[in-house]
């Protein structure tokens, strides 16, 4: 495979989605998600377990995929031992994954949280979109309202393009794309001898500012026909208000940027950003990586 197909690819459209299976209870569920995904969106499925290779697992993988009529001809089965997590996101490069799918628990234990599940160790570190099915069905999950991160960042405009494409293949109409106030800036921009009624001002002044930035980036969305987009100013600490407010709302699910470092060990002690989602997801989650901007 020519990994310099990965340089540069855009986040979307779909052409090969990679999913991760373990034979848990969930399996069956998994499958069916990735399923219905596949179809949305005209793609190859790659299945991929890391663990050993048995007659057992083969024939149920083989029961399962003939119950839920996955075609055959539209999918692989990849079979690896090693690291799950290094497993996985070096199958991901070879075959130029644009999706993977993983199934992930809402919340984990404090132990599993420090020390890295296998879900959210592949959000930190994977080099293409990654979903979290907190909830999978083998029917395959209803979305919809879906909710973007509009964070200020040159990866947001491509992320929200990404959640239109999602949101247009599974007939979604309703898009949020909610903005956090950045409580710092705001409390920089007033004195400590302000009178309330210039604080008012500038608290007023400081938040049409920053849903002007909102406005400009759904502006520049392309392809938006058929989904109906609104926008939101929350406050609260980044990370925290959307996962907050997406849980309030009862959003289908939430997309959000991709990480722009490797987060290590003291960064979840400390928990801020996307971390405060990975936590505690509330809903769904789709980590959008904007290939084309990780040497920007």
């Amino acid at each position: 495979m020519d990994h310099n197909k990965l340089k540069g690819r855009p986040s979307f459209p779909f052409e090969t989605i990679g999913v991760a299976i373990a034979f848990s209870p969930r399996l069956e569920a998994i499958l069916g998600e990735a399923k219905i995904l596949s179809e949305a969106f005209g793609a190859q499925l790659l299945l991929m377990h890391i663990g050993e290779k048995t007659a057992t697992k083969e024939t149920r993988l083989e029961e399962l995929m003939q119950k839920l009529g996955i075609d055959k001809n539209k999918m692989q089965v990849i079979w690896k031992n090693g690291n799950p997590v290094a497993s996985i996101l070096e199958v991901c490069k070879q075959h130029v994954v644009d999706l993977l799918v993983v199934g992930a628990m809402r919340k984990e234990n404090m132990l599993k949280y420090y020390l890295g599940s296998v879900a959210r160790k592949i959000s930190r570190q994977a080099k293409c979109s990654v979903l979290l099915l907190t909830e999978p069905k083998k029917e395959g999950s209803r979305y919809k309202k879906i909710m973007v991160n509009g964070i200020e960042s040159q990866k947001t405009v491509h992320t929200i393009n990404t959640a239109v494409y999602f949101g247009k293949h599974l007939n979604v109409k309703e898009l949020i794309v909610a903005t956090e106030i950045n409580q710092l800036g705001l409390a920089m921009t007033m004195a400590s001898d302000s009178t309330a009624l210039q604080a008012s001002k500038m608290r007023k002044e400081f938040s049409e500012e920053e849903m002007n930035k909102v406005h400009d980036m759904v502006t520049n969305v392309s392809e938006r026909e058929g989904v109906q987009i609104s926008e939101k100013l929350i406050k609260g600490k980044p990370g925290f208000a959307i996962r907050q407010y997406a849980e309030t709302k009862k959003a289908d699910l939430l997309v959000i940027n991709s990480p722009d470092q490797t987060y290590g060990i003291i960064d979840r002690i400390f928990t801020h950003d996307m971390e405060y989602i990975l936590e505690d997801l509330p809903c769904n989650v789709l980590i959008v990586h904007s290939r084309g901007l990780e040497n920007k």
